[in-house]
């Protein structure tokens, strides 16, 4: 760490150039993601951190409307340093910024997708790329749309205790566990170049999208599994969601459907950093749940995945 710019940097959520690791105290300041700056001018943004506190789609439980300010918590725990494995420090290559989070009508439920797939779409419509923290697992949905407005259908890694795949017809229902069916059938992703990892809940209907369950992942590892994700994905443009029960509950105990025999958090790194060079869109980290979990740990497990977001999306763009 550098200790004089310990002794003088203090709330650079206001004050930051956008670049560069953030020195002020871990326990002190104004909080934002990384410590990035806060702002709504997405001119000359790379990428843009955004929050989408919603969890009114869940079929358990609540708690993660939550979850973006947790997450932004956590997170001032890894600006120190450029991250650990990947040989480049993406704060200081990137302009990212924290854009806040989403505006919305908690009681006009019927609004919210509309409203999302705006707040995304005007994110990439300003060139940049976007890592959203939630929320329920629904938000993908919305904001898939965007993106497949912009790059057309788009190839899904999903990272998941559950398929979220389960057949619901009718588009105006919103609903967790069933958006990634609404996907496929609206052509918002291409299910032949997605794959989903870690599944471990019975739905015998694949939608065509090809799974590495989390026994593959255990008995055949993280390397196997990067791997066959390249190959099905390809040099394509893709989209990463990561639903933070895609970890065993030892490691992520506060999320509203846990489910046993889940990842372990390094092989979630592990994978995560052996996808370096897939052409990355954007993604999210999702279903963090801070009552449940009163140490922390899944918020901060949630802030190392947007960190790893962050990496895999700067790694084709940066110097050299």
């Amino acid at each position: 760490m550098a200790l004089e710019d310990a002794k003088e940097q203090i709330d650079l959520a206001f004050t930051g150039s956008g670049r560069g690791l953030a020195f002020e105290n871990a326990f002190g300041g104004a909080l934002s993601f990384l410590r990035r700056r806060y702002t709504k001018d997405l001119a000359g943004v790379d990428l843009a951190v955004t929050g989408v506190p919603f969890d009114q789609a869940v079929t358990n439980r609540p708690g993660t409307r939550l979850g973006p300010r947790a997450i932004r918590e956590a997170s001032a725990l890894q600006a120190f340093d450029a991250p650990y494995g990947w040989g480049y420090s993406p704060l200081d290559e990137l302009n990212v910024v924290d854009y806040g989070d989403l505006a919305f009508d908690y009681a006009n439920v019927a609004a919210f997708p509309q409203r999302l797939t705006d707040h995304i779409s005007t994110i990439l419509a300003a060139g940049s790329g976007s890592i959203t923290l939630g929320g329920d697992h629904y938000i993908s949905f919305p904001i898939l749309k965007a993106y497949a407005e912009k790059f057309g259908p788009i190839s899904l890694i999903h990272i998941d205790a559950h398929s979220d795949t389960w057949a619901d017809d009718d588009m105006t229902r919103i609903d967790h566990g069933t958006m990634f069916y609404k996907a496929v059938k609206t052509g918002v992703i291409d299910p032949a170049t997605s794959v989903q990892i870690g599944i471990r809940t019975d739905n015998p209907d694949t939608m065509g999208i090809e799974i590495l369950d989390a026994r593959t992942v255990h008995e055949k590892g993280t390397g196997f599994v990067a791997a066959r994700v390249k190959e099905i994905v390809g040099e394509r443009p893709c989209y990463l969601t990561f639903d933070i029960d895609a970890l065993d509950p030892a490691f992520a105990p506060g999320t509203g459907t846990p489910v046993w025999g889940g990842l372990a958090s390094w092989q979630a790194a592990a994978l995560l950093r052996d996808l370096a060079g897939i052409d990355l869109k954007g993604g999210d980290v999702v279903e963090v749940s801070p009552p449940y979990d009163t140490t922390g740990a899944t918020a901060i497990a949630g802030a190392h995945v947007a960190m790893e977001l962050i990496c895999l999306y700067g790694w084709t763009r940066r110097k050299g």
